[in-house]
């Protein structure tokens, strides 16, 4: 009796915690469509296939759910980051290596549309770009790094400014992989892919890829 007497509240925890998880993905699908300014709880409790009771059991407002769902992503995209610390990019040629670390990044964004919605997107409140502030940052130095490794006699000026380039290039490609077709997803990644390739072996001086 005593170990289910122990056992019930560690359930009642992982219901709450599934709850809270389900919740986050039905609000991470209504702010990708909506925008965070028309999303609103009614939506994405209804999504989720709950009253708004329910919700407001586990989340007060959707600022809450907002900071709780951007926090998710900015662990998920801290992970990321460590694509880009490659020990010895020499060992692979750049046509390997450079694909290595932007499709996972690709298919990261491809799979959580909200992440730029609540971290670029309009009307967002000042405390979510602050979160991503750091992560824009971390994305910068780790591309800078990269390159510094594939170019060690780049000015520096000119690495910073290589990698300012690299990351809002990327950026700006987003769109179009959250919004291409399950049958487009492929070759519009290929595309994203050769272009900044293009662009880094304009920066990092190796025309053949290697």
């Amino acid at each position: 009796m005593a170990q289910q007497a122990a056992a019930a509240p560690k359930r009642r925890q992982a219901r709450g915690e599934r709850r809270m998880a389900e919740l986050l993905d039905a609000a991470g699908q209504v702010f990708a469509e909506s925008g965070y300014s028309a999303t609103t709880t009614n939506a994405i409790a209804a999504r989720a296939g709950v009253s708004p009771g329910t919700l407001y059991q586990y989340f007060p407002n959707k600022d809450a759910m907002a900071d709780a769902l951007a926090g998710r992503f900015a662990e998920q995209l801290v992970e990321l980051r460590g694509l880009l610390a490659v020990p010895d990019p020499a060992a692979l040629p750049l046509d390997e290596l450079l694909p290595r670390v932007l499709r996972p990044i690709l298919r990261f964004h491809r799979e959580n549309p909200a992440c730029p919605v609540l971290f670029m997107g309009p009307g967002i409140p000042q405390r979510l770009a602050d979160m991503h502030e750091p992560l824009h940052a971390s994305m910068l130095a780790g591309v800078a790094d990269l390159i510094r490794l594939l170019a060690p006699g780049l000015p520096e000026a000119d690495l910073r400014r290589a990698a300012e380039v690299s990351v809002y290039l990327f950026k700006g490609s987003l769109p179009l992989v959250i919004g291409a077709s399950p049958e487009e997803l492929p070759a519009m990644e290929d595309e994203i892919v050769r272009a900044l390739l293009a662009y880094f072996r304009d920066v990092v001086g190796s025309p053949g890829g290697s």
